[in-house]
This record gives C-alpha cells, sequence and structure tokens, in this order.
C-alpha cells in the first residue's frame, strides 16, 4: 500500500484533532489529486484512510441531506436540485449507511429527524458553512467585492425600502449577486447561512454584531369612516367595544400592549380579524374593517394618503431598535462590509424620515 505523510500547518498540536471540515477540505483534495490507490494520510495522531471502494462524496451527501430536511421530503428536495428522486434516496440510504445510524423517521406522508439526524444536521451546517468559507477565501471574496451576498429582512420593511437600497448597490457592484430572503420569522445567520440580516427589537443573540441604523414603534391605526361610525377609543380598555384586526407577528392576537404611566399594561383582545402578515392587516384596517395595530413603517403609505389615522398615540410602547447585524466571524468577507457601509447611512435616511 503506498503511503503518502503530509504535515499541515497551523494550530494544530500533539493529541488534537483537525476539525471536521479541515478534514473533509483534505479528503476533497486527496481523492482527486491522487492515484486511484488506497492512500493513509497521517498528522501526529490524526490518521485516515481514503479507499477506492468509498465512492460516496461526503459533502455532496451532506449537502443532499440538508436539500432534504429543508424540503421537508425527498421528492421536494429531488425536484428543488433538479435530480432524480432515485439519486436523493439512494444519497441518504448511503449516508445512513456509512454513519450507521438512521437520520429520518419514514412514513408514507412525511420524513421525521431522529434525535441523531438533529444532531448530525447541526454539525453538517457547521462543516458546509466552513468549507463555503474556504472557498470563498479561495475566490477572493475577502479580497475584493464579490460573489453571492444573502441578506434577510422583514417582509414590508424589505419589500418598501431595502429593495431600492439593493437597486443602487447591485449597480455599484456588479460582481456581486444577491439573494434576498424576505421574512417576518427571525432566521439563524449561523445555521441559515445568511451574511447579513436586517432585525427589529432587542438583539437576544450576543453572538451577533450589530449596525444600528434607527428605530421604529407599534402603532394602532383604523379608517377615519370606521371611527366615525363606531367612534375613537381615548385609552386602551376602550379596545374592548371594537372590531380589532390582529398579525400574530407583531403583537399576540390575545394582548396588546401598551405604556400607562410608564408602566407596561395588557389589554385582554378578542379580534374579529386575524391575519398573516402586516399588509393584509393594513389593507384590512384602510377598508373600515376595524382597528389594527403593526409597526409604523407599515403604515406609511395609508397615513400619508389620509386612509389611515393613528389613535391611541399617547400610550404607545417604547421604540424598537433596528438593526443590521452579521456573525462575528474572524475574516469579514468584503462583499459583507461593502454591504454595511452602503446601506447603513441610506436604512438610517429611510428610517429618520417615516418616524416624522
Amino acid at each position: 500500500m503506498e503511503r503518502l505523510s503530509v504535515r499541515v500547518p497551523g494550530p494544530l498540536s500533539s493529541g488534537e484533532e483537525a476539525p471536521q471540515a479541515q478534514r473533509l477540505i483534505l479528503l476533497v483534495f486527496f481523492k482527486r489529486r491522487l492515484p486511484k490507490s488506497a492512500v493513509t494520510w497521517q498528522n501526529r495522531n490524526l490518521s485516515f484512510r481514503i479507499l477506492e471502494e468509498d465512492t460516496m462524496d461526503r459533502l455532496d451527501a451532506m449537502s443532499t441531506f440538508l436539500a432534504v430536511v429543508e424540503a421537508g421530503s425527498l421528492s421536494a428536495a429531488a425536484r428543488q436540485m433538479k435530480t432524480p428522486l432515485t439519486t436523493v434516496s439512494r444519497k441518504v440510504s448511503e449516508l445512513e449507511s456509512h454513519l450507521r445510524i438512521k437520520l429520518f423517521n419514514r412514513s408514507s406522508r412525511q420524513l421525521v429527524l431522529t434525535d441523531a439526524g438533529g444532531s448530525y444536521l447541526a454539525a453538517c451546517k457547521r462543516i458546509i458553512a466552513d468549507v463555503t468559507e474556504a472557498e470563498r477565501m479561495a475566490s477572493g471574496e475577502f479580497t475584493a467585492p464579490t460573489g453571492e451576498l444573502t441578506v434577510t429582512a422583514p417582509v414590508s420593511l424589505g419589500r418598501t425600502h431595502l429593495i431600492p437600497i439593493l437597486a443602487e448597490f447591485l449597480k455599484t457592484y456588479p460582481d456581486i449577486r444577491t439573494n434576498l430572503i424576505l421574512t417576518d420569522r427571525v432566521q439563524s445567520l449561523f445555521q441559515e447561512q445568511v451574511d447579513v440580516g436586517l432585525r427589529i427589537g432587542t438583539l437576544p443573540d450576543s453572538s451577533l454584531i450589530a449596525v444600528p441604523v434607527g428605530t421604529t414603534r407599534s402603532v394602532v391605526c383604523a379608517n377615519p369612516r370606521y371611527l366615525a361610525a363606531r367612534g375613537t377609543p381615548r385609552k386602551p380598555e376602550d379596545l374592548a367595544g371594537h372590531d380589532c384586526i390582529s398579525y400574530p407577528a407583531i403583537t399576540s392576537p390575545d394582548v396588546w400592549t401598551f405604556t400607562v404611566d410608564k408602566t407596561t399594561v395588557a389589554v385582554p383582545m378578542r379580534p374579529r380579524l386575524v391575519v398573516s402578515n402586516a399588509e393584509a392587516a393594513c389593507d384590512a384596517a384602510c377598508a373600515g374593517m376595524g382597528i389594527t395595530i403593526a409597526l409604523s413603517y407599515h403604515f406609511h403609505a395609508g397615513l400619508r394618503c389620509g386612509s389611515l389615522t393613528t389613535l391611541l398615540d399617547e400610550f404607545r410602547p417604547p421604540t424598537m431598535p433596528v438593526n443590521l447585524v452579521y456573525t462575528a466571524d474572524k475574516f469579514l468577507p468584503i462583499k459583507v462590509r461593502a454591504f454595511l457601509d452602503f446601506a447603513a447611512p441610506r436604512l438610517k435616511r429611510v428610517l429618520a424620515e417615516l418616524a416624522r
């Protein structure tokens, strides 16, 4: 058997194992560069074998596994990957055989991760992220603004105010491609491999680095015609006699909070209408269906044209911070720095105008 010894530079010391991503990168390197013979790679206490009969590409299998988890089924993953269903199923089965564990509990309707599958999922995301960073470094993303930039933002704020900024940004940096994810669900930047997030509210995760760009606050609004017919509530308790419209991502459908004498007061609610996004809540209020609560930028257009008016202003909760956030990596890609420098001052101007 041919033996090849390789010394790996870096902080590897006696008794330490190389990170899994490093092992996989070396695995790919050797499989592509060495003759078709069994090879043993050794570095102090770390050794592994690459055998000719082991044909499964582990990184490719991990990517397939991640795609199946995110899509929710083998068939959905196959459609997204534009790969035959039999290929996707075979790769998952091979991965389970290789690991000697069951990744999914299978039924006729759905796939459910096992406990072992959940643990392996978290590890896969870390490894793919490490490999992706290595590829970015090799492709020059840490020396020039290039490559794909993934940004996430709340739906309405992203659609109406971030997209115009992105349009300018892409004209300025033609070598950058952008993947914009608009969702009102808070995503994990690390697990979802997102470069920059636009976040509203206090940040619970101290591992994120925040760039403040302004503030926003929740506002209660209604159509003037509705208030003329039903009366204008003067204090939060008066909402009990009104038709109310709730959007659960902003506040609980059953409880709206207000500030009374610097104290937070929870007011029980029985909403007449519950909607799945803020745009629908705003549209319903504009149509005179009732009183709703959302963030101030949701109502900007309606307030400007007179189809909405604010109420209970003296009981508004405190403002909430708006930040651009990114992960505290050792190396910050130039594309991320370019986006932060470009978007932050423009978002500050937009949010300052919305607060007037």
